[in-house]
């Protein structure tokens, strides 16, 4: 590999984590920084370095960056609505006392294989925060239990567009991948529950003061108790149980949504009303995810890139856009879950709010977009790539070896197990691999530590409130405990079908 590309990549990584760690420098700053760093270093023209910023800024942004907003705005009415409470409620009794972090990997795992899990993400984040507020503690765990569940089916399962790729460009059965994808999520899901469980209170009192308080409430020095009598908080800043008698009503105090009319009872939502924003779009996402699958398998492009879709799939896709479904959901928001009598004036301040919440993460989220680009730019993905596939290991190593070094280079797992499916394509029958092997391989492999370069972990440490050392060992530990454990996996895969 070429010396000056190996350098651009070190010290652009050394750059993020000594400013991060190091500076008052905020992460947005840091990671342009980051990306000029490395496009000098490996020697791309300023303007074409400046150039590489702002198109991977404003593709990342225009590929989630409304996502988000409308996501946020949902969460915000689903919390000032009470929904959020409700269906947090609902879900401790399906899934049982204590096994909420099991609930929320497993729902992650399963919303993430149709949806982008940034998308799902933000969907799905006041559903753990509401269980946490409910249990008044924990929030780190469900938070990181929920993301790392997405990851796993995000790369491991199609009709996910990576795996879709990569199913097409080695030639794999997609069915025999999806059946794979599921058993290699469903082994690995243990892994993400217990790390989670072993890390999140290690991790839980460096949780930025906002988040707390957005999740838990505001403390009161003098006595340690939460508003509303809702936690009781710890030395340390974090939060212990209470007894469940003072667990919160699902009714809201009505002054906060407004001036009711004279005699109304306390606003209450059904959990299966508090739903239908996140369910509604949910679905149209899926609905347009298999259709599109099937229009695809029926035109024999799947993988190729050239899919134009049927006139008869045109509306699945245009519905269950991820910006559509969300505005539907928000409209459902809107008026399913805020009684009548709301002023117009509320919901636009609540809106207000939740656009400055998100502010930051769309920054940042769109920081990391740009160094992604730039260390695609630089060559240093292509030329790790061609390295490693060089070297002697075992045939169906080299394909997860160069998915993890091209993961780590440049942040997209999408990217990077489809270079790796690219750069192995012609090795795959003269090194005698099967197709599912090869393709669990690339997806696997792109699983590892994910850290600054990837906008998912921006997305997953802000909502978080995770912040330098803290966020490395929860976020990047997590996925790369089941980068660890997809190893064995992999030979076990190989040794059925090798």
């Amino acid at each position: 590999m070429d010396i000056q590309l190996l350098l651009a990549l070190v010290l652009g990584i050394a750059t993020i984590i000594v400013l991060v760690l190091k500076t008052r420098l905020d992460a947005f700053v840091a990671l342009l920084i980051a990306a000029l760093v490395t496009g000098i270093v490996a020697g791309q023209a300023p303007l074409d370095i400046v150039s590489s910023i702002t198109m991977g800024f404003g593709n990342t942004l225009a590929s989630i960056g409304i996502v988000i907003g409308l996501g946020v705005g949902i969460g915000k009415i689903l919390e000032v609505s009470g929904a959020a409470n409700s269906l947090a409620m609902a879900f401790l009794k399906l899934f049982g006392k204590g096994r909420e972090p099991w609930a929320l990997g497993s729902v992650g795992a399963l919303v993430s294989i149709p949806v982008f899990c940034d998308s799902g993400y933000v969907i799905m984040n006041p559903l753990a925060r509401s269980i946490a507020r409910v249990k008044r503690a924990g929030y780190i765990t469900l938070a990181l239990a929920l993301g790392c569940g997405m990851t796993l089916t995000h790369h491991l399962v199609p009709p996910t567009p990576g795996p879709l790729a990569v199913a097409g460009i080695l030639g794999a059965d997609l069915g025999a991948l999806i059946l794979a994808g599921l058993a290699f999520t469903v082994l690995l899901l243990p892994i993400v529950v217990v790390y989670a469980q072993w890390i999140g209170p290690k991790i839980e009192p460096s949780m930025n003061a906002e988040v707390r308080e957005t999740v838990y409430g505001t403390v009161h020095a003098q006595s340690g108790r939460r508003s509303g009598g809702t936690a009781v908080a710890d030395h340390d800043g974090g939060a212990n149980t209470t007894d469940e008698d003072d667990a919160p009503s699902m009714d809201v105090d009505n002054t906060t949504l407004g001036t009711p009319p004279a005699g109304a009872k306390p606003h209450r939502v059904g959990a299966f009303v508090a739903s239908l924003p996140l369910l509604v779009p949910l679905l149209l996402i899926i609905l347009n995810t298999v259709s599109g699958a099937i229009d695809q398998n029926n035109q024999g492009v799947v993988g190729t890139g050239e899919y134009t879709p049927s006139s008869w799939a045109v509306p699945l896709a245009f519905i269950g856009n991820p910006v559509v479904a969300l505005v539907i959901g928000v409209i459902l928001a809107v008026y399913v879950l805020l009684p009548r009598w709301t002023p117009r004036s509320k919901v636009q301040g609540w809106f207000a709010e939740a656009a400055a919440s998100s502010g930051l993460i769309l920054l940042i989220t769109g920081a990391g977009g740009a160094l992604g680009q730039v260390l695609r730019s630089s060559g240093v993905g292509d030329a790790l790539a061609e390295a490693i596939a060089g070297t002697p290991l075992p045939a169906f190593l080299v394909p997860f070896l160069i998915a993890t070094l091209v993961r780590i280079a440049q942040g997209s797992g999408t990217v990077a197990m489809i270079t790796a499916a690219s750069v192995t394509a012609p090795l795959v029958g003269s090194l005698g691999i099967d197709p599912i092997v090869a393709a669990l391989a690339c997806t696997a492999g792109s699983m590892v530590f994910s850290y600054f370069n990837d906008s998912y972990f921006w997305v997953v440490t802000r909502f978080a409130g995770l912040d330098g050392i803290a966020a490395l060992k929860g976020w990047s530990g997590i996925t790369t405990a089941v980068w660890v454990g997809s190893i064995p996996l992999l030979f076990i895969a190989n040794a059925i079908l090798g």
